[in-house]
């Protein structure tokens, strides 16, 4: 990969900063404002939607049909499901997560009024010195699971002159750690992780005054990991959308740990054929790293867009990411290859023309391998 216009102290800190800020769907306020601060700072112009995702815009040199590049801000958490007489909560996923997962996790539970309180969500029977063997053998799931309070109460009655109540939000802490190797160890980093990229990303456009051929927004939207992703926030204009999202390290997969994936198909469906080739054909072009992959179990910001009846072509980038939805993994250097596609793919001529017409053979497409 040549000499990149990325900043990567400045992804770093970006994404540093988004995963210290609680955003579990549903309660994604505080990581929007965030945001619209980091656009402001850039001097990038964004509007919000009714719901509160944001769509930032950067000009280009034709304004209609453009294109659009999407991640999302909020992550995984949990809710408080009932008040236990032993003074603990049950609590339910927000998102889909394994239990596995939430054991250990330390969390923020967000009350009306602004109580917050510190806890940490542990399986019902949590010592072996009092229950012996049946520590291992307890089912793992979301109804074996409590959350303690790092409060005095240890009666429902406790938890009620608290103010927690049915309903109360459930934040997981990040536990961000980034080694000397360039590996960074995270909850959220789906997709905070390509949030950051992405911010990344508009900033080079704007510290370099790179040309771009057409307008390009870019969409942060804030209900992703319950599937409604970017439904709603898409206009008319629209004609490619690029998500952004994790590619998952685990076998049977092809996902390029230290490069850019180029996702094929998710369970939604194949992307589309013309976008995917034409960015593997940048990664070829400019030198970045990369692989196509297929996920089976898995769908992103576009789905939701093409399910809301949006007429686009639609592609997936990914970041490479262990252990997805639980305490995750990526390396710099993946982080790098996906803002240098995307940086490149900005300022790449669109696929697309004023109207909608027939599209050529197959066979105007670059052969693989040049």
């Amino acid at each position: 990969m040549t000499q990149t216009l990325l900043d990567q102290s400045y992804l770093l800190e970006t994404m540093s900063r988004l995963l210290a800020t609680h955003s579990p769907s549903g309660m994604t306020d505080e990581v929007v404002h965030m945001v619209c601060q980091e656009l402001m700072a850039l001097d990038i112009p964004f509007s919000l939607t009714r719901r509160g995702a944001i769509r930032a815009d950067l000009e280009g040199g034709r304004h209609s049909p453009d294109r659009a590049i999407v991640s999302h801000l909020d992550t995984l958490g949990a809710m408080v499901k009932q008040l236990k007489p032993n003074g603990r909560l049950e609590v339910v996923p927000i998102g889909t997560w394994s239990a596995r997962f939430a054991e250990g996790a330390r969390v923020t539970i967000y009350c009306d009024g602004g109580w917050r309180y510190r806890g940490t969500l542990l399986p019902c029977k949590a010592s072996g010195h009092t229950f012996n063997e049946e520590v291992d053998t307890q089912p793992i799931s979301w109804v074996n699971l409590e959350l303690r309070v790092d409060e005095r109460c240890n009666r429902l009655e406790d938890l009620q002159a608290l103010g927690i109540n049915i309903g109360d939000t459930i934040a997981i802490d990040s536990q961000l750690e980034i080694s000397n190797s360039g590996f960074i160890n995270a909850r959220h980093l789906d997709d905070k992780a390509g949030v950051a990229a992405l911010l990344a990303v508009a900033r080079a456009v704007r510290q370099h005054g790179l040309n771009l051929p057409v307008d390009c927004h870019l969409l942060f939207t804030i209900s992703e990991e319950v599937g409604v992703g970017a439904s709603h926030i898409l206009h008319g204009d629209v004609a490619e959308l690029v998500s952004i999202d994790n590619g998952t390290i685990a076998p049977g997969q092809n996902t390029c740990e230290y490069g850019v994936t180029i996702a094929m198909q998710d369970s939604s469906g194949p992307f589309d054929w013309h976008l995917t080739r034409h960015l593997l054909n940048l990664c070829r072009t400019h030198g970045i790293e990369h692989s196509r992959d297929v996920f089976r179990y898995y769908r992103s910001d576009a789905a939701a867009a093409l399910e809301a009846g949006n007429d686009i072509r639609t592609a997936l980038t990914c970041f490479a990411l262990d252990a997805s939805h639980g305490y995750e993994r990526t390396h710099v250097d993946s982080l790098l290859a996906l803002g240098e596609l995307l940086l490149n793919y900005i300022q790449s001529k669109p696929l697309f023309q004023r109207d909608a017409q027939p599209l050529g053979p197959m066979g105007d497409f670059p052969a693989p391998g040049t």
